[in-house]
C-alpha cells in the first residue's frame, strides 16, 4: 500500500508540470501586444505604453525564457525585486474585480468550499443509496420508479431545475433566498460584531455561537444543494444500480448464497466493495466540479463563489483570471485524482499490484 502511494506522489509533480505547459500555451496564442493589452485599459490609443510593457515583462523573448519568467517569476534590472510567477502565488491581476487573481480565489474560495461540503454527502449518500435499492429490487416498483426518476433527472439541464426551485421557493413561497448571506449578517460582519474566521459562514456562525446566522446562511444553501444534488442523484442512480447489478449475478455472490451467508451480509460483504469501484471514480469527479466552482448554479442563485466570479470574469474577455482559474482547477483536479487512487487501492487491493 506504502509504495502504491508512493508511486502515485512521484507522479504528482509531472502532472503539474503538464498542467502548466497547458494553460502556458494557451497563452501564447495570443501575441505579445495582445497580452500587452491586458494590462492597460487605454489600448490601442497607446501604442507606447503597450511597446513599454512586451520589453517589461519580456514578452518578445523566446518562448522558453517567457515561460520560466511566468513559472518563477522576473527580477526587475532596476530594483532587483522579483515579480510575478505563478510559483510564488502570483497569478496575475484580475481587471473584473480589481485585485490580484489570487485574492480573488482566496476570498471565494471559502463559498465554494461551502457549498462543495453542504451538496457532497447529499449526493453520495442519497445516490448511492437509490442506486443500492433500485438493484436489491431490480424490476419490481422501487427499480422503475428508480428508473423514470434516473431519466428525469438526467435529461433536465440544471439551469432550467435551478430556474424552477427558484420561482418556486423563493419567487412564490418566499422560503429560501438566493446569494449567501441576508443583508442583516452583511451589516452584523461590517459592524465587527460578527467575525468570520474561516469564509465557511455556517462553521463561522457555530465559532462565533449565533444559531440565527447559522440557519440563515442554511436558508441560503438549500436551493444550489437541492440543484446538485437532484442533477447527481440520477448520475450516481444509475452507476450504482448497473455496477450492482453485475455485482449481483457475480459467482462470488453465488458461492456466498450456497454457504448460507445471509442476503444481508452478502451484499454488504461481496458485492457493495465492488459495486462502488466505478462509483468511487464518478464521486472523485463530482468533488473536482464542486471544488472548481459550479459556474451555473453559482450564476443562477447569485452566490459569490469561485463558478460566479469565473463566468463573470469570462463575459468582460479577463483572459489573466480565467487563466488563473484554470490553473486553480488543473491543481485541484491532480490532486483529488490522486485521492481517488488511493480509495481504489483501499477498496480493491488487486489496484495495488498494478
Amino acid at each position: 500500500m506504502t509504495t502504491y502511494i508512493i508511486r502515485r506522489l512521484l507522479i504528482v509533480p509531472v502532472l503539474l508540470f503538464g498542467v502548466t505547459i497547458i494553460i502556458f500555451g494557451m497563452l501564447m496564442l495570443l501575441r505579445p501586444e495582445e497580452r500587452a493589452s491586458l494590462y492597460i485599459r487605454d489600448y490601442p490609443r497607446n501604442p507606447l505604453a503597450v511597446e513599454g510593457v512586451i520589453k517589461r515583462y519580456q514578452l518578445d523573448k523566446p518562448i522558453y525564457i517567457q515561460y520560466w519568467n511566468w513559472l518563477v517569476g522576473d527580477k526587475d534590472p532596476n530594483t532587483g525585486e522579483i515579480t510575478g510567477g505563478i510559483l510564488r502565488g502570483n497569478l496575475g491581476y484580475s481587471k473584473v474585480n480589481s485585485q490580484p487573481v489570487a485574492e480573488v480565489i482566496t476570498d471565494r474560495f471559502p463559498a465554494t468550499l461551502e457549498l462543495a461540503i453542504w451538496s457532497f454527502l447529499p449526493i453520495i449518500g442519497v445516490g448511492i443509496w437509490l442506486g443500492i435499492q433500485a438493484a436489491i429490487n431490480h424490476n419490481k416498483f422501487f427499480d422503475q420508479f428508480a428508473r423514470v426518476f434516473s431519466i428525469v433527472g438526467t435529461s433536465f439541464p440544471t439551469f432550467v431545475f435551478g430556474l424552477l426551485v427558484l420561482m418556486l421557493f423563493y419567487a412564490k413561497l418566499r422560503w429560501f433566498p438566493p446569494g449567501r448571506i441576508s443583508d442583516w449578517v452583511s451589516a452584523l460582519i461590517l459592524k465587527g460584531e460578527f467575525i468570520p474566521h474561516t469564509g465557511i459562514m455556517t462553521l463561522d456562525a457555530i465559532i462565533n455561537g449565533r444559531f440565527d446566522i447559522f440557519l440563515d446562511a442554511l436558508r441560503h444553501l438549500v436551493l444550489p444543494v437541492l440543484t446538485l444534488s437532484y442533477v447527481n442523484w440520477a448520475l450516481f442512480l444509475r452507476i450504482t444500480r448497473s455496477s450492482m447489478l453485475e455485482a449481483l449475478n457475480q459467482d462470488y455472490m453465488t458461492t456466498a448464497k450456497a454457504k448460507g451467508v445471509s442476503s444481508k451480509d452478502s451484499i454488504n460483504k461481496h458485492a457493495l466493495p465492488n459495486a462502488l469501484i466505478p462509483v468511487v471514480t464518478i464521486a472523485g469527479f463530482t468533488v473536482i466540479m464542486l471544488l472548481g466552482g459550479v459556474v451555473i448554479t453559482e450564476t443562477i442563485f447569485s452566490y459569490p463563489g469561485i463558478g460566479s466570479a469565473a463566468a463573470r470574469a469570462a463575459a468582460q474577455l479577463d483572459v489573466v483570471t480565467v487563466l488563473g482559474f484554470a490553473i486553480f482547477n488543473g491543481v485541484i483536479l491532480i490532486f483529488a485524482n490522486l485521492v481517488v487512487d488511493i480509495l481504489y487501492a483501499i477498496i480493491d487491493p488487486r489496484v495495488r499490484l498494478s
